[in-house]
C-alpha cells in the first residue's frame, strides 16, 4: 500500500487521451459553475462544504484493483447529487479530487482530467439521473429515499469504474493482449463490491439529514413528486 496511488496515476493513461479528458472536464466544470449559482442559498453554500469534507475523508478508504497504480475506493458523487444537487454536486467532488492530487499526491496530476471525469462527472451525473427517476415512483419516506440513496451510490460507482474503462481503450500505456472485456469485468465487479458498502454509508447519512432537517436534502426540494394525470369530466358533470 506504502506505492499504492489512489486514483489514476500518471502514465496508466497517454498524454493525448488525458489532455482530451482534461479539455472536457474544465468545460463541464464550468458549466457546473455556471447553473450551480442558480442552486446556491443560505443553506446550500454550508452544505457544500461539509459534503465536500465528508467525501475526502470517506475517499480515503482504498482498494487496490487492477495494477499497482490503480485502485478502487467510495466516491460521494450519489452522496453529494443528493444532498447539494449534481452541479454543486460535481464541483465539490472534483474539489476534493484536486485537493488529494495536489497535496497528497493521490491520483497523478496529468491524470486529473480523467479522474474528474470518472467520479466527480459520470458518477455524479448517473447518480442523479437515477436519483430523479426513483424519487418520482417511490414514497418520499426514510425507506424510500434510503432505497433511493443505495440504488444510486451503487449504480454510479460501477458506472463510473466503466469510464476507466473506455479512457484505457483510448490510451492504455499497457497493451493487454486484447483482453479488454476481462478489465471491464474486473473493474465492474470489484466496484460492485465497493459500491455496496457506499450504498450503506449514502442510504445511512442522507436517512439521518432528512430526519432531522429534510430541508437540507437538494432532492426532496429540487425533484417534484409525479402527480396523477387529470381525468376531463364527462356527461355534463360541473
Amino acid at each position: 500500500m506504502d506505492t499504492l496511488a489512489m486514483h489514476i496515476s500518471n502514465g496508466i493513461i497517454n498524454g493525448p487521451v488525458a489532455g482530451v479528458f482534461a479539455a472536457l472536464a474544465l468545460a463541464a466544470l464550468s458549466f457546473c459553475v455556471l447553473r450551480g449559482r442558480r442552486d446556491l442559498d443560505d443553506r446550500l453554500a454550508p452544505m457544500a462544504g461539509l459534503v465536500a469534507a465528508f467525501i475526502f475523508a470517506v475517499q480515503m478508504l482504498n482498494f487496490p484493483i487492477f495494477t499497482a497504480g490503480v485502485s478502487g475506493h467510495l466516491l460521494g458523487g450519489a452522496l453529494a447529487a443528493l444532498l447539494v444537487g449534481p452541479w454543486v454536486g460535481a464541483l465539490c467532488v472534483a474539489v476534493v479530487l484536486v485537493v488529494q492530487a495536489l497535496v497528497f499526491g493521490d491520483g497523478g496530476v496529468a491524470m486529473l482530467g480523467l479522474n474528474i471525469t470518472n467520479m466527480a462527472l459520470i458518477g455524479t451525473a448517473a447518480a442523479y439521473l437515477l436519483i430523479a427517476g426513483l424519487l418520482r415512483v417511490l414514497p418520499r419516506t426514510p425507506f424510500g429515499l434510503s432505497v433511493t440513496a443505495f440504488v444510486s451510490a451503487l449504480v454510479s460507482v460501477v458506472v463510473a469504474s466503466q469510464g476507466f474503462v473506455l479512457q484505457y481503450w483510448l490510451g492504455g500505456t499497457t497493451d493487454l493482449g486484447g483482453n479488454l472485456a476481462g478489465l471491464a469485468g474486473t473493474m465492474a465487479g470489484f466496484h460492485l463490491l465497493i459500491g455496496i458498502g457506499e450504498g450503506l454509508i449514502t442510504a445511512t447519512t442522507v436517512a439521518t439529514v432528512a430526519k432531522v432537517r429534510p430541508d437540507l436534502v437538494y432532492a426532496l426540494r429540487a425533484l417534484k413528486p409525479a402527480t396523477p394525470a387529470t381525468v376531463p369530466a364527462v356527461g355534463g358533470a360541473r
